[in-house]
């Protein structure tokens, strides 16, 4: 929602500052100017980049528009998911939650957080550690192949908002390759009445706006609001990482869950109390310690 409000502040105000100048709206409307940027900067994308980032583009330009998937409340509901899922763990071993990880969509925990299964991202990479922790691997190693996944996909998920950022950075080039068109198709008019002259190079000098106003002001921006796209991706699997690791190190599941609540970033980081009501479905009044130890007594592991 903000960046088509931001979008329609940054042609609306270069417009109205032209208009106020008495500019002639009409000057503007090159479609042959257009055709070259756009096409061009079209084409180098396709040429430097293969087919999968191009989807990743797409969809990455998709997300822009839309809400960001990893709210405050997103990470209240994956981690009560969560949380309940470690106490099944943590009364009935780890073996309780094969079913779970083999087949998510039909989990009786998974199923009450919908929007975790739509995003498969996160959902194989909570799957497929769990998968690893019940096959019994020690939790620093998990914790180094979990590192290494997180490296892996942050790897992937930039290399569309680089490949977008360098066709950003393309289109002033372009536009002065429209421009430079212009003043040749200027060049041979030369002789003719002075309006045509006037018109042309005009159209010319609107190769070159053109190309900055769409590279600053549309194709920028939009490549930079995906890089924090994939970013908030990236911290979300982080914290889902810190509390697996946790888990799997003997931390009790309140305690697992408070420390990947520590992780969160801070603009969407759910209070204590928030959380603690979320998973006890009231308000939190003993201290975490003391919920590890109750946890943690005697019949409360298998």
């Amino acid at each position: 929602m903000f960046a088509i409000i931001g979008i329609i502040i940054v042609f609306g105000s270069v417009l109205a500052g032209y208009l106020m100048e008495h500019g002639n709206i009409r000057v503007l409307i090159q479609p042959a100017e257009l055709l070259i940027i756009g096409g061009a900067g079209v084409g180098t994308l396709l040429v430097a980049n293969p087919l999968h980032i191009l989807k990743q583009i797409g969809g990455g330009i998709g997300g822009v528009f839309g809400a960001s998937k990893f709210g405050k409340q997103t990470y209240i509901d994956t981690l009560k998911m969560m949380y309940d899922l470690l106490n099944k763990a943590r009364k009935d071993g780890l073996m309780a939650l094969e079913a779970d990880v083999e087949e998510p969509e039909k989990s009786a925990v998974f199923s009450k957080n919908p929007a975790f299964l739509k995003n498969h991202h996160v959902c194989d990479f909570v799957c497929d550690s769990l998968r690893m922790a019940i096959t019994g691997i020690d939790a620093f190693d998990l914790d180094q192949m979990l590192d290494l996944d997180l490296e892996v996909h942050h790897q992937d998920s930039t290399q569309s908002t680089t490949a977008l950022s360098t066709v950003a950075d393309s289109l002033p080039g372009l536009g002065i390759v429209a421009a430079v068109l212009g003043v040749v198709i200027t060049m041979g008019a030369l002789g003719g009445p002075p309006e045509e002259i006037g018109n042309k190079v005009a159209a010319a000098l609107v190769g070159t706006f053109l190309g900055i106003l769409l590279c600053y002001g549309l194709v920028g921006p939009i490549a930079a609001n995906m890089t924090k796209a994939a970013d908030e991706e990236h911290a979300f699997l982080y914290v889902m990482r810190v509390l697996m690791v946790s888990f799997l190190k003997g931390t009790a599941p309140i305690m697992a869950v408070e420390m990947a609540r520590r992780a969160v970033p801070g603009h969407v980081r759910p209070s204590f109390k928030e959380l603690e009501q979320a998973c006890r479905n009231r308000v939190a009044e003993t201290p975490p310690a003391a919920e590890a130890e109750a946890e943690a007594a005697p019949g409360a592991t298998t």
